[in-house]
């Protein structure tokens, strides 16, 4: 393997660790801090904003000034937005820090740009869903880590921990090796990414999965907590058994051709609403959780069939564009998750139980068919 995927990897796991520690707090903690429903669905939106905003231009500028420079850059970002969440002890001035943090959602875009030229023989699928579950592995001891640091300190001593970790994340990537720019070769036709009709297609099918998918999952820790009577322990550990299955289900769906996981990953989802919506105990909650993983598989596969849709010199913009098209959804989802969430608690997991199975129709429909052969071109510049 590629050492610098191996710096990476380590990097992620640790990313894994801080991230997994607050995640399944964040909707918790907006409420201690005096969010309602809906203020919290703004600013899960805002959230989406800062990520929608964020994702071309890092993925236009990884093409452009290089991989390497915008994964630093990201990282970076991220350890100022937690010390600034670490640092906050007001609602907006938390929500601040947040949407700053939001901004790091972009790094999908160099990164997998980075993975999927870095990847050797491996798919481009495998690639990404291999060094997603590193991530996903660091996520497993972050919830019952940071659920124990809430009930014993309070949630803000959270934060102060992941300064700490995420500063320790960071190190790891000044150890990757530079890579060459792409070009087009000078026999190739530099189609504008505008007219591409399959890849624009694609950008619909993301948008209405992320969009799907993401709704019931938006407050559902707040549900569990209101609503079925969780306590902030319970749910560090119902988080811990959603970060395995983050784990486990990159490392199955993610061998299996693109399409297949991206619509099995939807069906997983709608399985985690359902376990939520009509689970009568911890159990229930727990599965629900596990099977949640297929959201981010899913995420990550569609990354996988935009990758055989467009050229390799195309890559950051086009995944940036990808993301932007799933940073929508997450705008919108949360917005409406709240409003829903404010009349009645459990309305959107019958809602997604709707969603979803039209999603994995259009998916079906419009998703790529067969594995295209891009041209691999690779120029020193």
């Amino acid at each position: 393997m590629n050492p610098s995927l191996i710096f990476i990897a380590i990097a992620l796991f640790t990313w894994g660790i801080g991230d997994g520690m607050y995640f399944y707090f964040m909707p918790i903690y907006l409420e201690q801090l005096g969010a309602t429903p809906v203020q919290r669905g703004f600013i899960f939106g805002v959230f989406g904003f800062m990520m929608l905003i964020a994702h071309a231009p890092s993925g236009y500028l990884s093409d452009k000034w290089g991989r390497r420079q915008l994964l630093r850059l990201n990282w970076i970002v991220g350890v100022l937005g937690a010390l600034g969440m670490a640092a906050a002890t007001s609602l907006w001035t938390f929500a601040a820090a947040y949407w700053v943090y939001g901004l790091t959602a972009s790094v999908t875009s160099p990164l997998f740009s980075y993975v999927t030229a870095a990847r050797g023989k491996m798919t481009a699928g495998r690639a990404m869903t291999l060094i997603s579950a590193t991530f996903s592995l660091g996520m497993i001891f972050g919830p019952s880590t940071g659920g124990w640091i809430g009930e014993q300190y309070g949630l803000r001593t959270i934060f102060m921990v992941i300064v700490v970790v995420f500063s320790v994340s960071l190190v790891f990537m000044f150890f990757l090796r530079p890579q060459p720019r792409d070009e087009f070769a000078a026999h190739e036709t530099n189609e504008k990414l505008s007219a591409n009709s399959r890849y624009l297609t694609m950008l619909g099918v993301i948008f209405v999965t992320t969009f799907a998918m993401y709704l019931p999952q938006t407050l559902t820790p707040n549900f569990l907590e209101g609503e079925r009577g969780l306590t902030i322990a319970q749910m560090g550990w119902v988080g811990t058994v959603g970060s395995l299955g983050n784990f486990v289900l990159n490392l199955l769906l993610g061998s299996m051709k693109a399409r297949i996981g991206f619509v099995l990953g939807q069906a997983l989802v709608a399985l985690f609403a359902l376990a939520i919506w009509k689970g009568t105990g911890i159990p229930f909650y727990m599965l629900g959780y596990f099977l949640l993983g297929g959201y981010r598989v899913a995420r990550m596969l569609a990354f996988a069939q935009v990758r055989s849709l467009i050229h390799q010199a195309q890559m950051g913009l086009a995944y940036g564009l990808a993301e932007t098209a799933g940073s929508f959804a997450t705008i919108l989802a949360p917005l409406l998750a709240g409003y829903m969430y404010d009349n009645e608690p459990a309305s959107v997991y019958p809602l997604g139980l709707l969603l979803i199975p039209a999603a994995m129709v259009i998916t079906l429909i419009f998703a790529p068919r067969e594995k295209l052969q891009p041209v691999e071109v690779g120029l020193k510049s």
